[in-house]
């Protein structure tokens, strides 16, 4: 059967391109509720054809989100993932969808990061559908809108939907090389608000109290913060206040980053930044958000998930490798929901968010043949 599956898939490569050039095509930027929509129209066609029963979740002032079922034996494994990009539209011509045979790619904006590995489940899907498998899974799609921006929208349907799945797939770019992402950071965005005292800062100086001076000291009180060893990092990237070069500033700002690697680690940033107090008397502080996405751990359920998709590679013919990634995904969701996930089994590729955006053209059946091979096993 694994002989047949590789060679069907390599055959139905023309197949696969045309999903992913026409999802492509349909620049679908985030913020842009029209444009994402058109592109999940296309997408929700394409799924219809190929058998799913397709329900359109409202997405409010984002783009609808789709959840895609196809029949099947069991407990249903979700197939998850997002089709929104990071790309304004009109990004085409200045980063035009190119089949390099030279170099043995597909470049075009967000056809990495992710709509080749949409392509690629769609492909794996039909397989399981089409060849002699003893046992053919239950499979349910959802795919997001809003994941580039944070998944507050979908946030709902992809834990109420993966609790309802023995597994789930993501189907996010690979690391490089090609392994599978076992791990990723849980992430968070606070801002801390320093309010003081405004005053003349020629005639009237100590009657003031500076919130630029207080955020300074608060800065490196946050440095301290960090846990390289631990893999917390904590990251102030954007400061702001006053208001006159001759007035004392009575508020600044700073947005911090956070990456955590477990939720202990994530509570105990969080406990931290909010226990921050003042240096300067008359000034205090404000402190919003919170942990985001919460961490994807490497828990027993999901190194078995992993050891099924290694076998599933060496039958095909490869190694697969494991790895973590810095970065969230919607994936983070479903493992803080208790649902063992495997993320980062999309193709082979780089430039996620770059102008050199491609995958690897010889990759993607492959891919599809080990997503199959994987929903077989589980």
């Amino acid at each position: 059967m694994i002989d047949a599956l590789r060679a069907w898939c390599a055959a139905e490569q023309a197949w696969l391109l045309d999903t992913i050039e026409a999802l492509v095509r349909l620049e679908s930027p985030s913020t842009d509720k029209a444009a994402v929509d058109r592109c999940g129209r296309e997408l929700a066609t394409r799924l219809e054809r190929i058998g799913a029963a397709v329900t359109r979740i409202d997405g409010g002032e984002r783009g609808n989100h789709l959840r895609a079922e196809f029949r099947g034996d069991g407990q249903p494994v979700l197939l998850l993932g997002h089709f929104d990009t990071v790309w304004p539209v009109g990004q085409l011509a200045r980063m035009p969808l190119l089949h390099d045979c030279d170099a043995g790619v597909l470049r075009g904006p967000g056809v990495f990061d992710m709509k080749a590995g949409i392509g690629v489940a769609m492909l794996a899907v039909r397989a399981l559908h089409t060849l002699p498998f003893d046992r053919t899974p239950r499979v349910t799609m959802l795919w997001t809108s809003d994941e580039e921006i944070g998944s507050e929208t979908a946030r709902s349907a992809i834990e109420s939907t993966a609790r309802a799945c023995r597994a789930v797939l993501v189907l996010e770019p690979s690391l490089p090389g090609g392994a599978a992402k076992t791990s990723r950071k849980g992430v968070g965005e606070f801002e801390l608000i320093v309010h003081g005292v405004a005053a003349h800062a020629g005639l009237d100086p100590f009657k003031g109290a500076s919130a630029i001076h207080e955020l300074a000291r608060q800065i490196l009180a946050i440095e301290t913060l960090q846990d390289p060893e631990r893999g917390i990092t904590v990251n102030v990237g954007v400061v702001a206040g006053g208001s006159r070069t001759n007035v004392v500033a009575d508020r600044a700002t700073a947005m911090i980053d956070v990456r955590v690697p477990t939720l202990a680690a994530a509570h105990e940033v969080e406990s931290r930044l909010r226990a921050l107090r003042p240096h300067l008397n008359r000034t205090h502080l404000e402190i919003r958000g919170a942990i985001s996405r919460p961490p994807l751990e490497r828990t027993p359920a999901v190194a078995n998930l992993f050891g099924l998709a290694q076998t599933a590679a060496r039958a095909l013919g490869a190694d697969l490798d494991e790895g973590s990634a810095g970065g969230g995904s919607d994936g983070n969701f479903t493992s803080a929901a208790g649902v063992p996930t495997l993320d980062g089994l999309g193709p082979r590729g780089d430039g996620a968010h770059a102008l050199h955006e491609h995958v690897v053209v010889d990759d993607l059946p492959w891919r599809a043949a080990l997503i199959a091979a994987l929903l077989a096993r589980i």
